[in-house]
Formats: structure tokens, sequence, C-alpha cells
């Protein structure tokens, strides 16, 4: 059986056009977001290739603003095809019976129910469409769901996008207008931009950010840090523990990839289509921590406390190693104890460093001729940043494939303040053409409980985590593990919390390692006995495949059945590869 043809337009020459002006093409993203769910996609780089082989979907990331294109959009959906569109196609308004609106440099988004989480959610630039009369009497949008009639069949308007979380509704947040046999789907969110902006700014670091007006998050301190380019609100995106301290709780950016993946598999579902794809974690794990560690002082009794503390629990972990380092009797210690021993590069210029890519490679250098011949991961000390793309550029000319160092500096940043805590691969400013960096961002979400901010975040982290099947990464430094009970004993709290909730932990090694592993894995088709077809059988052993149910289609009494993406999906087994 054949599986259903997903496109992804991103049109050569509108691509070349915002270059050349500097101008970010982030809708690029939307291959990320797909590759991290296996769903299997082909890339269109001219519009006319829409109806050269027949796509069962289409997401126009970028294309030119021209009648061609609007005229070769149509003339895909009528006969038969699905455009989906973030917050682009802005031509097709007029024809459909709407107009653009101003368009909205931030504000919060409301789903139904059925398209994912119906807490209001950030986002960070929007154009909505709205009909000329009610946008000029001024109504206000609620969230519900509507049919109205137009030049086209009819459409379906779905949620509502304000200003701010009780803002006045501006106009619908999801848009579907049946055009012929197809339909023209259309996202009133920028929601490749939201998604990079909160996971990596929406510029360079080039100064202090903004700091929490209750001085909880005093980022302005002079050092240039990843928490200093935060798009988050410190009073609409925070909320308290029972001790009153303020925390990011929201993994924003992660409900809105579950938002747009739960569109196109719910879409093909009903489409009748089969769209299979790889679950984030493999065979028996259903969900990941991880502990990582910074040596900062480098005192080798705080080693040794650290290696007594994760014996006593069973768990692997990171050591992120900074120069001068432990004495070198320690570090066989750490890796027959099966850790991972990292880089914890030292930026800092009180301490001697530099942000530079000189200062990079030597501690890089120092690290795999002193401690470990190769790095994997690394993490910057006191999450010091600058610019937008340098520390990837970095770690990849040293080899190291991943990186952990978007995460908080204070206590009241704690959380998911990059909206996600998933694995991703980041993107690249305009000045790299927008390329994809080789290196998997594993940020964290607090340091030393409870220290840095109190252990009331243990379970909502754990919680939040666990709904969004991402990675629950605690930082605990080995000097404080060493020096403080309390600190010792809100570990424990995390690991027992963490295992009570099913919680596997991996180091930051296993998790580049599977992804990258799972990411190579390519779905052809489908067999006749409902098995996925691979290209390549590298990889597939652990993995594990789901398609949704097709509309009206019942599950046999023997299949294995579960809500993913918010759709009841049934388990694929392999079949042999091609």
């Amino acid at each position: 059986m054949n599986i259903a043809r997903v496109g992804i337009l991103l049109d050569r020459r509108i691509e070349e056009q915002r270059l050349k002006y500097g101008l970010n093409v982030f809708e690029r993203y939307i291959g990320e977001v797909l590759s991290h769910v296996g769903i299997p996609f082909e890339w269109l780089d001219n519009v006319h290739h829409m109806m050269e082989r027949f796509y069962d979907l289409i997401i126009v990331a970028a294309a030119p603003n021209d009648e061609v294109t609007s005229q070769s959009i149509w003339a895909y959906a009528e006969r038969g095809g699905i455009v989906v569109s973030y917050a682009g196609i802005n031509p097709l308004a007029k024809r459909l019976g709407y107009m653009k609106s101003v368009p909205l440099p931030t504000g919060y988004a409301e789903l139904p129910e059925s398209l994912g989480d119906t807490r209001p959610l950030r986002f960070l630039g929007a154009v909505p469409w709205v009909q000329p009369q009610k946008h000029a009497e001024g109504g206000d949008w609620g969230p519900g769901v509507r049919e109205t009639k137009g030049s086209h069949h009819g459409s379906m308007e779905w949620g509502s996008i304000a200003c701010e979380p009780k803002g006045m509704k501006i106009g619908p947040v999801l848009q579907q207008f049946q055009v012929g046999s197809g339909s023209i789907e259309r996202w009133g969110v920028d929601l490749l931009g939201t998604i990079v902006g909160l996971q990596q700014g929406t510029a360079p670091v080039f100064d202090d950010g903004v700091p929490a007006p209750d001085g909880s998050a005093p980022v302005d301190e002079g050092l240039w840090k990843a928490d200093d380019r935060v798009e988050l609100d410190w009073t609409h995106d925070r909320v308290l523990t029972e001790q009153g301290t303020p925390y990011f709780a929201h993994p924003y950016a992660d409900l809105w990839r579950e938002a747009i993946v739960s569109h196109i598999l719910r879409r093909m579902a009903q489409k009748g289509r089969i769209l299979p794809f790889v679950d984030y974690w493999p065979e028996g794990i259903t969900k990941i921590a991880m502990l990582s560690h910074d040596s900062d002082r480098n005192w080798d009794e705080d080693a040794i406390a650290t290696l007594e503390i994760l014996a006593e629990h069973r768990i692997h972990s990171t050591w992120c190693m900074m120069k001068p380092g432990y004495s070198a009797w320690v570090y066989p210690r750490i890796k027959e104890a099966g850790h991972e021993l990292a880089l914890h590069f030292n930026s800092n210029v009180n301490e001697g460093g530099s942000w530079t890519e000189g200062d990079f490679k030597r501690q890089a250098k120092w690290l795999q001729d002193n401690v470990v011949q190769k790095a994997v991961t690394n993490k910057n000390h006191m999450t010091l940043v600058e610019g937008w793309g340098e520390l990837f550029q970095w770690c990849e000319a040293s080899g190291i494939e991943s990186d952990q160092t978007r995460g908080p500096s204070k206590k009241g940043n704690a959380g998911f303040l990059f909206g996600t805590c998933h694995p991703y691969f980041p993107i690249a400013w305009s000045d790299e053409r927008n390329r994809m960096y080789n290196v998997l961002e594993v940020g964290f979400l607090t340091q030393d409980l409870p220290q840095f901010t109190d252990t009331g975040v243990i379970v909502p982290f754990l919680e939040q985590v666990s709904d969004v099947r991402g990675v629950a990464h605690f930082l605990f430094h080995q000097g404080r593990i060493q020096r403080f009970p309390e600190v010792r004993e809100a570990f424990r709290q995390v690991v027992k919390e963490a295992r009570e909730r099913g919680f596997t932990f991996w180091t930051g090694s296993q998790i580049n390692e599977w992804e990258r592993a799972r990411r190579a894995i390519r779905i052809i088709g489908v067999s006749e006995d409902d098995s996925v077809i691979l290209a390549t059988a590298d990889h597939a052993a652990q993995a594990v495949f789901w398609r949704p149910l097709r509309e009206n289609e019942q599950a046999c009494p023997e299949d294995i059945v579960e809500m993913k993406f918010g759709i009841t999906c049934k388990r694929m087994s392999r079949s042999k590869s091609k």
C-alpha cells in the first residue's frame, strides 16, 4: 500500500530574494518539525512542482505572492489536494472572502480540544484573516468552531487569536476552505517563526536581556547568556510554586509542534490515507529524564560525592568538565561507573576565558588530551552565549554533536523558558542561509534544587515533560552535591518522583545517539499486512512505528492502540527492508 504523500513547498526564488536582503527564511524549519516525528515528506523548490506529481497534502512554507502562485495553489486544491499554510498565502484572502488583518508581533492563541492543548499558547507573530464586515464592526472572536459560505464551497474556522491571554479575540487560529474536491487550510499564527523564536530567540545575543520586574531574574548583570533572549512574558507565562517561587510552566514550542503534527495526521486520516511515523523513544521506553553536572571549581571530593550518590541510585549521568579539571586518577572512576564525560566551555573573561573560536578549540583539545578522547556533549559555563550560531559552528568544527547550554541562569526563570524540553536541531541565521546546524540541542529545566529554585517545581516539570514526551533534564553541580545536604535530598527527590512516573534516565550522549539513529530511519511504504516498509534496516530494530486509524476504521482486538498527538493510532510492525 502506498503511504500519504506530503510535500513542503519552499520556493527557491522567494528564498533567494529574502536571503539577498538579509531576511530569515525560518519557514524552512517545518522540515525539522516533521523530521523530529519521523513523518515522510518531500521538498518542492518551485510552485510548478505542485502539479507534476500528486501530493495528498502540501505545506506552503514560502512562495511568491503573485497570481501564478495563487492559481497553482487553487488548482491543486480543486483537484483534491490539501494546502496548509502558516500565516502565509495572503493573496488568496480576498478570493476566499476575507482580508488580512494588521500583523500581531506577539499574543496568545486558543485551540479547540480537537486540535491540541486548550491553554492560551504564546505566539511570536500572527496575521489573522478576518471577514471585512466583522473587522469593521470590531466584534470579539470567541474560540468556537464556525461554518461560513463564500465564493468557494464553504469554510470552517477554529480557535481564536488575541493580543494577550484575556484580550479581545481578533480572528480564528485555523481556517479550512473547501475548494473543489480539496481544501486550503490556513493557520493565522506564524507557527514556524514562533517555534524558532521561542527556542533560539528572535535576535542574536549582543546585550543584556530584560530582567523580571519582581527582581527574581536579574539577567541584566553584564554577562551575555542564552537567557538574555527569552521571548516569554514575565507576567503571563510564569506560575508560582506553593512557596511562591515563579517559574515558566508552559512548553509552548512543543505544544505548537504537536498542533502542527496533529493537524497533518488528522487530515490524512480523514482523507483515508495512511501516514506512518516513528515514536520519539525506543521499544520499552516511554519517558526520558537526564541528570548533568558542571565541574566548575574542580575539587576531587566533589566528584567522589557525586559518584557515590549516582551509584546509590544506579544512574548514569553527563559530567561537563571545565579546565583545569579533576586529578587524573578521577576520570577512570567516572568512566568505569558508566558516566559520560563532556565539555564545559568557559568563556567568562573574569575567569580567563573568551568568547572566541580559538578558546573553544583550546578547551576542547584540553578535554581530548586529558579527559576523554571523543566528547559528544558540551554545556557552556554560566550559560554564556553571544551572537546567534557561533556556538553551534564551534561545536561542529570540534566534532561535538550535542549541546546543553540553553537553560536558566536565574532563580526566577527556571522551567520551559525556551518553550521546549525536546531535543532539536537549531537553525542558522540568514548569513548562513538558514541552514540546519548538525548539533542536537538538549536544554535543561533548572539547576541545583532547592537553592536555585524550590522543590515545588519537580512534579510540575515531570508531569509537563511527560505530557509532551520530551526530556526532563535537571542540572546538579558536583560541588553543591558535595557541600549541601539539602541539594542531595533534592537530588533523591527528583529521582524518586521521576521513577514513580516511569522515566528512564539517559545520558546526553545516549539521547544524541538515539535521536540521530531514529532520524536516519526512512519510511517508504506500507505492506499488505499493514507493516512499515523501510529504505534501510539500519537503526530500526528498537524503533516503534505508529499510524492514525483512518476515518471509520476499526482496530482489531489484537492491535495495540494508543492516543498520539490527540489521535487514535495503531502500532505497526516492521516489514523487510527494500
